[in-house]
């Protein structure tokens, strides 16, 4: 079975570690395993029950709800901002579990990693956003952690993609991921 993971990075700014750590993931992705990392939560409005009406969904959430739905896990990287996670990715979250209870992240794996310049590499934001999907109706893999602290020194001058030591856990987290969404589809 191919399994389809769908990477939400919380940071938009074009060189973000954590952007560059998804993109690590989807080049050392195993085989049997596709990693799509999603582009455009900039454009997905925030959350507002007055936009979510059937029929007229703005596109950009509607774009983001369909590509959601088609994936089999989600794998979310969190820098840390003000001590949680960016709003960009609890605006994803909010959009992906509704209608609740048939969400499009109901009932999907999803693991959370990250990197930040701080001494934990944003355990509070990746923790808040374990919280997040995990009230939203995912089946939130808890024990899956990897926190990459002092970003921006480690890749100053390295891709995390180079790093072998990120590859490994990284191939350690991916790994985990499938094997409980694999279950997961049985």
């Amino acid at each position: 079975m191919s399994v389809r993971i769908l990477a939400l990075v919380g940071s938009l700014r074009a060189g973000s570690h954590n952007r560059q750590l998804a993109e690590a993931a989807v080049k050392h992705a195993p085989e049997g395993v596709a990693i799509e990392l999603y582009e455009g939560l900039a454009d997905v409005p925030f959350y507002n029950e007055d936009l979510d009406v059937e029929g007229s969904v703005p596109a950009a959430a509607a774009r983001l709800r369909e590509s959601a739905g088609s994936a089999d896990a989600f794998l979310l990287f969190s820098p840390e901002y003000n001590g949680t996670m960016p709003a960009v990715l609890k605006n994803a979250i909010d959009w992906l579990s509704r209608p609740y209870g048939a969400g499009a992240i109901s009932g999907k794996s999803v693991a959370v990693v990250g990197t930040a310049f701080g001494q934990y590499g944003g355990v509070w934001a990746q923790d808040d956003a374990r919280k997040a999907a995990g009230v939203a109706g995912a089946s939130v893999l808890e024990d899956v952690k990897l926190s990459i602290p002092g970003s921006v020194t480690r890749f100053a001058d390295l891709h995390p993609a180079d790093d072998s030591e990120v590859v490994t856990s990284l191939a350690e987290v991916i790994g985990r991921l499938t094997e409980h969404a694999t279950a997961a589809a049985v």
